[in-house]
């Protein structure tokens, strides 16, 4: 397959572009400097620049951009980014599949489990409704602007994405310097729950997602066993062999990271794989403890 990458030079994206090559795929990317080579092309998604011709004869386009969710403190101006750098590369995406000649098939834009908000300990399916706060509607009004795409030619695939664990980036990276001194510890109360999946099966995940006709709308991309705070801190001090005995309180998080601590930190998502599951589709790393006793040894 033809397939374009946006947000390729991000840390899934780094991993996804040169998988989908190794499996046969010609990948483009999109870049927003100056083109270096035969493979990049140019937009500028926040002044609505792609050459429609850019997707003429693409199969798929994987739309991975928008600023990082957890970098910083929630400010209003804040706020406004993390919109407008998801907002607008997905109109700008949507704007060139309208006026390619020949439409790509298929567009998977990321998006995430963040759209259920704090559920408590309810399981959520891809058809459980919108949640409340920033987060869930920024996730809701992304995947209505990707959806715009869709067409009798064209599917959208809206990937839920839970917490993605590698190594060498995301979450976990940030983490384990505290743990590794045995200074690790819950977050908050602990009883959360916290939906995960390693950076690998995303990335064949959403190979699948682009290249399956089969797959449609909302998929949650996430583990089938997610964790509490408290087992994750526990794992992963195991894993270490430290200790995790120093939790972090639930003020203490509000009181350095505001709004965002409630919404990504404090709140409780335990969202199923469901239309992975009954796919057929086969995760590498199911469990969690399993997954960190080999990713770290």
């Amino acid at each position: 397959m033809n397939i374009v990458v946006a947000g390729a030079s991000g840390w899934i994206g780094r991993a996804l572009v040169p998988s989908l090559r190794a499996q046969g795929h010609q990948v483009s990317i999109l870049v927003r400097r100056e083109v270096r080579a035969p493979e990049e092309i140019a937009w500028d998604p926040a002044q609505r620049r792609l050459a429609a011709a850019a997707l003429n004869e693409v199969d798929a386009v994987i739309n991975l951009a928008g600023a990082s969710i957890a970098a910083e403190r929630w400010t209003e101006v804040r706020k406004r980014e993390l919109q407008n750098s998801r907002f607008q590369s997905t109109r700008t995406l949507v704007d060139a599949f309208s006026s390619a000649p020949r439409r790509p098939r298929v567009l998977v834009n990321i998006s995430a489990v963040g759209f259920y908000g704090d559920r408590g300990d309810a399981l959520l399916s891809e058809t459980a409704p919108r949640g409340s706060g920033f987060l869930a509607e920024l996730c809701e009004e992304w995947e209505r602007a990707a959806f715009a795409a869709e067409s009798p030619r064209t599917r959208v695939v809206c990937p839920r994405l839970g917490v993605v664990l590698g190594r060498d980036g995301g979450a976990l990276a940030q983490m384990l310097p505290v743990f590794r001194k045995g200074l690790g510890g819950r977050l908050g109360s602990g009883r959360a729950w916290l939906s995960w999946i390693s950076l690998r099966d995303v990335v064949v995940a959403l190979g699948v997602l682009a290249t399956d006709v089969r797959w449609r709308g909302p998929v949650n991309l996430v583990s089938p066993a997610p964790v509490t705070y408290a087992d994750f801190a526990r794992l992963l001090a195991q894993a270490l062999r430290r200790p995790a005995l120093l939790p972090v309180p639930a003020w203490a998080l509000k009181l350095r990271l505001g709004e965002m601590a409630t919404a990504m930190l404090l709140a409780s998502q335990r969202a199923e794989p469901a239309k992975l599951l009954a796919g057929g589709f086969v995760f590498s790393d199911p469990e969690l403890g399993p997954w960190l006793q080999h990713e770290l040894r």
